[in-house]
């Protein structure tokens, strides 16, 4: 079997048309013909079917079927390149999230710098779904990720190693301040300040307001963690965050959610299971997974 019929092959799915594709490659229309005519009798099934009165290609279910895996093939190919071409590079793709990024990544810098890994790090900042697509598409080597659930991702090795709950946070002067602890049905009617959707704390809240039965009323959205923080303080709003990016010299008062079902904010690392971590790539897996519950 060739790449190059392969390549072909997805691009005839795209485009439905011969002549496009020969013209793509810049080929001729036969060679795109005697491509797919060895595929389909590689796997003893037709992937098209050729509706001359109309002048039309139509994939086969079996098409799609062998699409879908010429998909992962060509992609994991690509990734093998990417990754034997860094062998022999010293630096370290490494992704990190906003809030893990600024609340529990600098505690461990101390002990990167003393391993001689922080000067060979580049750092990738983005939430951790995207991160997710950059570390599947072979752009990093290593990634920190938070999520609600255990991540279980197909050709990823991954390795939880810490979970933080969720609190409310609410200004001295609010009323609830004076509270030990919340349920969490007990704040409809309470303006809120957010995260933005981009943070999973948007799908925890949602999943926090439907099982209390209450649309909730959301005052300001904002990816800045510190200024939600302030905000709370001059008691314009509360809010609903993970306990790992509320510290003891913020000016606000962090309320325990006594609700049986609620989720946890879960940090883990993650990297390709094609990866064959070097020294300096083991040593940062080993720091970074240091289990914090």
């Amino acid at each position: 079997m060739k790449i190059k019929d392969l390549e072909y092959y997805q691009e005839l799915v795209k485009y439905q048309n011969f002549s496009q594709v020969a013209n793509h490659f810049n080929v001729s229309q036969p060679t795109i013909t005697m491509a797919i005519q060895r595929l389909e009798s590689d796997f003893g099934a037709s992937f098209f079917i050729r509706d001359h009165a109309h002048k039309q290609l139509h994939i086969t279910p079996a098409g799609q079927q062998f699409s879908n895996h010429v998909n992962v093939i060509l992609n994991e190919l690509k990734i093998a390149q990417e990754e034997i071409a860094r062998t022999q590079s010293t630096r370290i793709r490494f992704g990190l999230p906003p809030i893990i990024g600024n609340y529990y990544f600098p505690a461990l810098t101390p002990s990167l710098m003393r391993a001689d890994l922080m000067q060979k790090l580049d750092i990738y900042e983005h939430g951790s779904r995207e991160l997710l697509k950059m570390l599947e598409q072979g752009h990093l080597d290593i990634a920190l990720l938070g999520s609600l659930d255990a991540l279980q991702q197909a050709r990823l090795k991954t390795q939880e190693f810490a979970q933080y709950s969720f609190k409310i946070i609410v200004g001295n002067r609010n009323p609830l301040a004076q509270k030990k602890e919340v349920h969490f049905a007990d704040l409809r009617g309470q303006q809120f300040i957010m995260p933005g959707s981009e943070f999973f704390h948007e799908q925890a809240f949602k999943q926090m307001c439907h099982r209390a039965h209450f649309r909730p009323k959301v005052l300001f959205r904002t990816p800045d963690i510190h200024v939600i923080k302030a905000m709370v303080a001059e008691n314009l709003g509360i809010s609903f965050l993970t306990s790992l990016a509320i510290e003891p010299t913020d000016q606000v008062i962090a309320l325990p959610i006594t609700d049986k079902e609620q989720p946890s904010f879960r940090l883990s690392l993650a990297t390709r299971e094609t990866e064959v971590l070097s020294t300096d790539k083991e040593k940062l897996w080993k720091i970074l997974s240091q289990k914090t519950f």
